[in-house]
């Protein structure tokens, strides 16, 4: 079940929000997807590469011609930001240097108490796993984190496809592993969650595999 909507103003956004939560794909599946033809949507495409935006690469897909498959490149990426990048970097930097790392982590523990207290209340009446997902996700996305789930078999997973806070989660570890303990909480106790994919260590996006014990 893919469910991030695909709410942007313009034809460039819808293209780029879609490479952002899809990852690379071709021009045929990039039209599918909006409901276009191929051909608008490599005009599409040539004009966002023209402003630096995505790039193609050749691939082989079994039998046939080779097929042109479209990303984004770091200024694409760059549309979705970093939320106050520079000063969260600072904050972290000054509070390890004056205050240490206890202090730092004081801190971490005291973001991660007011978030789940905030997700607690958002999600206050919200049963049943599957509301929850979407609830959370919606939330999530709301915070620019661009989240999903979907279901594969007996087996869940929560998709984060942006990280607005990825170079402060950069900088201080335990951000991340913040956001572990409060998945677990916002998900309940009898849920397994391990995380599959991890924007810090290379991949495109950080992906919550989640199973009942």
């Amino acid at each position: 079940m893919e469910n991030y909507p695909i709410r942007t103003k313009n034809a460039a956004e819808r293209f780029l929000t879609l490479l952002k939560t899809r990852g690379p794909l071709s021009a045929a599946e990039l039209a599918s997807e909006l409901g276009i033809t191929g051909e608008g949507a490599r005009l599409q495409l040539l004009k966002l590469a023209e402003d630096g935006l995505v790039h193609s690469e050749s691939t082989s897909r079994g039998v046939g011609r080779p097929v042109l498959i479209w990303s984004l490149t770091p200024l694409g990426n760059a549309r979705f930001p970093d939320t106050h990048t520079e000063l969260s970097l600072q904050l972290i930097q000054t509070i390890k240097t004056v205050l240490g790392k206890e202090a730092l982590d004081n801190v971490v523990n005291a973001r991660e108490k007011s978030q789940l207290e905030k997700y607690n209340i958002a999600l206050e009446g919200v049963t049943g796993l599957e509301n929850r997902l979407s609830s959370f996700a919606a939330i999530r996305s709301g915070e620019g984190y661009l989240a999903e789930w979907k279901k594969e078999g007996d087996t869940y997973y929560f998709i984060e496809n942006h990280c607005p806070i990825c170079c402060a989660a950069s900088e201080c570890d335990n951000i991340c592993t913040s956001e572990m303990r409060t998945f677990v909480s916002i998900l309940g106790q009898k849920m397994n969650v391990s995380r599959m994919e991890h924007i810090i260590n290379g991949a495109r996006r950080c992906v919550y595999k989640i199973d009942a014990e």
